[in-house]
């Protein structure tokens, strides 16, 4: 495996890889405006595409912005269609091939065959051989403070820099980076911003892993958890972690960062996990609730969540109170 991305670019750029860029960007929207209006004139626009970027003067469109409230309140930032093909490119021929080998077994977000489901598996398999060999042990849970709008780019382009020789690649990635006057601060909704964002924290893997010797640490983009024997240990390892965030990251931890005794579980990855059983979040017990009491509840769109729960009871009385309402609804009409 080579240490370094050389020679890659113009090898990689060819209409062909565009056209397979546009058909996974085009998944799930065929239907809208943009996307029929690329697509009218396909081969046109890719090989303006393919002309741009062979020549270096492909530059980015404009950011359209919205908000999102699930499952908080969050800014989103669109590109044009056209940006998303690139976005679609750049990730699966570069960075994909080479730093998704180098990520951690232990980073679960945005990789092929990993995910929430795998990662709260083996979070809990590794409470398992916590408790077989301490009996009680202990929990440090953390996550990032905003963390995609405190990501520094001058930071992620060193980073990067580090890996990427391929001087056209390193100028694409420049701009795709530095895609407005802020200094601070990727958009949440590129598809680049899923890799850069673990690229960046890979630094806390390597240190916790390779560094600190930490043996049960699992992270899900900005969330982690470590499972140590004591209480003094996840104070010592805090610490450093704290230190090492704001000196070679400048990231701070939030406010729910906190050690405690594993009986309580680990609330991770949309589960309240335990060494035997996982448990619904009371926030998605809340949103299923919610959806039901308004008539807009499909329990298909859960499906692949609560499957994975120990929550025969609750689904079955959610199953119930649907069948009640429709019913009851079936009288009226």
């Amino acid at each position: 495996m080579s240490k370094t991305i050389r020679n890659v670019f113009d090898r990689k750029l060819t209409y062909i890889k565009l056209i397979e860029a546009h058909y996974r960007a085009v998944l799930g929207k065929k239907k809208k405006r943009e996307v029929l209006l690329f697509e009218e004139d396909l081969e046109t626009n890719v090989y303006n595409l393919l002309y741009k970027l062979e020549r270096g003067i492909y530059k980015l469109g404009k950011y359209r912005e919205f908000k999102v409230y699930e499952p908080k309140e969050r800014t989103i930032k669109s590109l044009p269609y056209k940006d998303r093909v690139v976005h679609q490119w750049y990730v699966e021929e570069f960075i994909k091939p080479f730093y998704v080998p180098r990520f951690i077994r232990d980073t679960y977000a945005c990789i092929d065959n990993r995910g929430s489901h795998v990662c709260s598996k083996k979070c809990q398999e590794y409470m398992l051989k916590m408790k077989k060999r301490y009996g009680n042990y202990y929990v440090l849970k953390g996550d990032i403070q905003k963390y995609f709008y405190s990501i520094r780019k001058d930071i992620l382009f060193d980073l990067l820099s580090r890996d990427i020789k391929d001087v056209k690649l390193l100028d694409l990635t420049r701009k795709l980076i530095y895609d407005n006057e802020e200094i601070v601060g990727i958009p949440i909704g590129n598809y680049t911003s899923q890799y850069f964002a673990n690229i960046y924290l890979s630094e806390l893997d390597y240190y916790l892993k390779y560094e600190l010797k930490v043996t049960y640490y699992l992270r899900y983009m900005d969330d982690f958890v470590i499972l140590l024997p004591s209480k003094e240990e996840c104070k010592e390892v805090l610490y450093k972690i704290r230190l090492f965030l704001e000196r070679r990251l400048d990231l701070k931890l939030n406010t729910k960062t906190r050690y405690y005794p594993s009986k309580f579980g680990v609330n991770f990855c949309g589960y309240i996990i335990h060494e035997r059983y996982l448990l619904l979040r009371k926030r998605c017990v809340k949103k299923i609730k919610k959806r039901l009491r308004k008539n807009r509840l499909c329990l298909k769109d859960f499906h692949g969540h609560l499957m994975h729960a120990n929550c025969y009871h609750f689904v079955e009385k959610i199953k119930e109170e649907l069948l009640r309402k429709n019913a009851a609804s079936g009288k009226n009409s």
